[in-house]
């Protein structure tokens, strides 16, 4: 046989045209899209695999059968397909509890500044809330003592835009402390002077956080780090024992609310206003 039906057909389903298909669209709420056969243009309102329904600009809302190549986007011919599951981003918190801001670089330093009095106090600041300070840009320092807090601040110069916040030990309103006199002393204009009612800024570490059911009395006229450390029967430096303590410190529900209330009060005070 030499006709054209004596080879086999070059079909390779035995010649059944394939089957056209359309570049998938979400029908996201809002989508303006236009029915291919009736013409109707609209925004789609609701979505399921068997119907889509759209809104005209008079506010009439006509259902359709989904189909492939049923509708237009832009005028091309698409297949509306259910749109990707929205999921609600959970918020991350930084350890001072305030929400964790996109990844970005640290602003730069203001020239505003938080003096705490030792190395241990700027530890556990920087621990907490050091998020929170390289957002704002600004930088805390220790002053190793506030015996000298009149001279340190008028050598830090304050002004209206370097404001100086400083967070003091032992600055009680029920009792008369040489911290709280010290402040009342170097009380001036564009400084905030701030603090927490313990001898030492370990106290302000809640006592189960560390393993202890409250933390040891210590005899007036002992260095009280020293005392602690007596107390305890720790064989190493107090230094070594502060590492020990701050490496068991995660959030501000760690802490003393007095601590918390004070620090992040210097921080609203010496924050620049936002970036444009």
């Amino acid at each position: 046989m030499s006709g054209i039906l004596s080879g086999p057909i070059d079909q390779p389903d035995g010649g059944r045209p394939a089957k056209k298909t359309w570049p998938a669209q979400p029908a996201t709420p809002g989508l303006s899209v236009r029915h291919r056969t009736s013409g109707v243009v609209g925004q789609v309102v609701r979505f399921n695999p068997q119907r889509v329904t759209l809104r005209q600009r008079n506010n009439r809302e006509i259902d359709f059968p989904v189909a492939p190549g049923a509708f237009s986007v832009g005028g091309k011919t698409v297949s509306l397909v259910a749109p990707a599951p929205v999921t609600q981003a959970t918020p991350s918190f930084t350890a001072s509890g305030s929400v964790a801001p996109p990844q970005q670089k640290a602003r730069v330093a203001s020239p505003s500044r938080i003096l705490v009095e030792g190395i241990h106090d700027a530890d556990l600041v920087e621990k907490i809330w050091g998020d929170d300070l390289r957002v704002e840009g600004v930088v805390v320092e220790p002053m190793h003592g506030a015996d000298d807090l009149t001279e340190i601040i008028n050598e830090f110069g304050p002004s209206p835009d370097r404001r100086l916040g400083i967070l003091l030990d032992h600055l009680r309103q029920d009792k008369r402390t040489k911290e709280s006199m010290l402040a009342a002393e170097a009380a001036q204009q564009f400084v905030l002077i701030r603090g927490h009612q313990f001898v030492d800024i370990w106290q302000a570490i809640k006592p189960s956080v560390v393993g202890l059911d409250r933390w040891p009395v210590i005899e007036r006229g002992t260095d009280w780090k020293t005392g602690v450390l007596t107390e305890l029967g720790f064989g190493g430096t107090t230094g070594e024992l502060w590492r020990v303590f701050l490496s068991r410190v995660s959030s501000f529900r760690d802490l003393d609310p007095s601590l918390v209330g004070a620090v992040e009060e210097l921080i609203d005070f010496v924050a620049p206003p936002p970036l444009d």
